[in-house]
């Protein structure tokens, strides 16, 4: 029997989707799951691993058989995964030794800051992985994991365990012979990888005290990473043959193939992403370098922006505040806001990553007069999300010296027209939805898809139908609006408060 369709899996931070592609790259039918948020006091985020590999299991089982097609039709599987999220494992086992700590955790910004005190060292992590010391990246979270966890600790000197990101996890426990491999994009989100050498960095490592020995083996992202049954669903074993960080498959699915070429990702948090080609391009605006991808021998670089608060903003509305029922609810309100209320939320609930990178910042709402009521807070908490990706695009700008034409979005948020419109406007560009939400799977799947011989590139990505807004409000307001962000956004990074 022929092989008709591509398994995309994209396990990002709520939940983890399983998405099936027909021969022509169409996306047919999903099946997600969540998992718990485990959150404690001090606001530490971490997710339970065997949760996610047993979701991904059932997820992948449950679009199968409600698809109705032959599980020999099934070519190969692409993985897309949260990035920076760390797990350690135990070699032997393939057993977590603790929960997965997740990229909105800033536990270990105390490594950072003692990292820091050494001389040259903050130089150092910069030039050779292209990114800023912080507790965002997947390195802190490791060396939190092994200098508090005294299993993770023996078996760190014993060799005999496994840590890196969720792509990495998965691939291990779902391949029958456990090939400890990660992808070229998730390798450089780590703040572990030097990304002009294309190689663990011996010398980052050690300040993580991070033996590279227990890192993964790298390899192009439309690589086969090993042959799965998931756990014997499958009669015969499949290959998986894509692996890309989230935003890297969105910004692949995106088909931002050409330098100059740039997407934003609206998820929990965001990421900002421009392909800048073959070369990198170093930072002096608060955005970071890293690998877009490597396929077939090469590598593109990309510079990237990330926020920790998008969607979750939407979210901490409805389930905290109790402000609104649902994030449907969000569009109409914010249209019926008073045009004279100008307050501002900065949602810096785990400080403020690009192009700030404060993390002890904290949020505020300000500018609140008697005016101001549910349909100006709701606003206020959409229009912060379009100011954070108007920061980093800006930046982004500056840093590559290229005039950006147009900016691709993807993400739940992007439903969402006031956003959206109002995002044009902030850029004073063209923004463009695609008319499918599922960009990471599709990137990953894509790229799978691709190397199985299954999809011609091109025709690919010419088939996608958007959606465009165009910027519509006069340049004096826009500017007033933004410059009213930027007052805002001072009050908590310079520590006035």
């Amino acid at each position: 029997m022929s092989k008709k369709y591509v398994i995309g899996i994209d396990q990002s931070t709520q939940g983890t989707k399983a998405l099936l592609f027909d021969c022509n790259g169409d996306l047919i039918l999903r099946s997600d799951l969540p998992h718990k948020q485990i959150i404690n006091d001090e606001g530490w985020v971490e997710h339970n691993p065997e949760e996610i590999y047993n979701n991904t299991i059932s997820v992948v089982k449950t679009l199968v058989e409600k698809s109705g097609i032959e599980k020999s039709e099934i070519a190969g599987i692409g993985l897309s995964n949260q990035r920076e999220t760390a797990v350690v494992w135990n070699k032997s086992t393939g057993k977590p030794v603790y929960n997965a700590i997740v990229w909105q955790c800033a536990r270990g910004a105390a490594i950072c800051e003692k990292i820091a005190c050494q001389s040259g060292a903050e130089d150092l992590v910069r030039s050779h992985t292209g990114i800023q010391l912080s507790p965002y990246f997947s390195a802190a979270k490791i060396a939190w994991v092994l200098q508090n966890v005294a299993e993770a600790k023996q078996m760190a000197d014993n060799h005999d365990i496994c840590h890196g990101t969720v792509d990495s996890f998965l691939i291990y426990r779902l391949t029958k012979d456990h090939a400890y491999k990660t992808d070229y994009s998730n390798a450089s989100r780590t703040q572990l990888f030097n990304i002009v050498d294309l190689k663990w960095d011996k010398e980052v490592c050690e300040l993580f005290g991070i033996d590279t020995d227990n890192l993964a083996e790298v390899c192009d992202s439309n690589s086969c990473f090993g042959m799965t049954d998931f756990d014997g669903f499958f009669d015969e074993e499949i290959p998986i043959h894509s692996a890309l960080g989230d935003s890297h498959g969105a910004l692949f699915g995106q088909g931002c193939l050409e330098k100059g070429m740039i997407k934003s990702t609206y998820g929990t948090g965001s990421s900002v992403m421009m392909n800048i080609g073959d070369k990198p391009i170093f930072s002096s605006h608060g955005v970071v370098t890293s690998l877009a991808w490597g396929m077939d021998g090469s590598v593109n670089y990309v510079l990237e922006g990330n926020i920790n608060y998008t969607g979750a903003v939407i979210s901490w509305l409805v389930n905290d505040l109790k402000l609104i029922e649902s994030a449907k609810d969000t569009e109409a309100l914010a249209r019926t806001a008073n045009p004279a209320d100008k307050s501002y939320l900065v949602p810096a609930f785990s400080g403020l990553g690009a192009p700030y990178w404060d993390s002890s910042a904290t949020g505020i709402f300000c500018g609140m007069t008697r005016v101001t009521g549910q349909a100006e807070m709701v606003r206020a908490a959409l229009d912060c999300i379009a100011y954070q990706i108007t920061d980093i695009v800006n930046a982004m700008g500056e840093d590559a010296d290229i005039d950006i034409k147009e900016l691709r979005v993807d993400g739940g948020p992007t439903k969402n027209g006031y956003l959206m419109q109002f995002q044009s406007d902030m850029l004073s560009i063209p923004v463009q939805v695609p008319s499918s939400e599922e960009l990471s799977g599709i990137g990953a799947a894509y790229a799978a898809g691709i190397a199985l011989g299954m999809y011609d590139k091109e025709k690919l990505f010419a088939r996608m139908n958007r959606k465009k807004f165009e910027p519509a409000m006069d340049n004096n307001e826009r500017q007033g609006k933004y410059d009213g962000w930027k007052n805002a956004v001072s009050l908590v990074t310079n520590n006035s408060l």
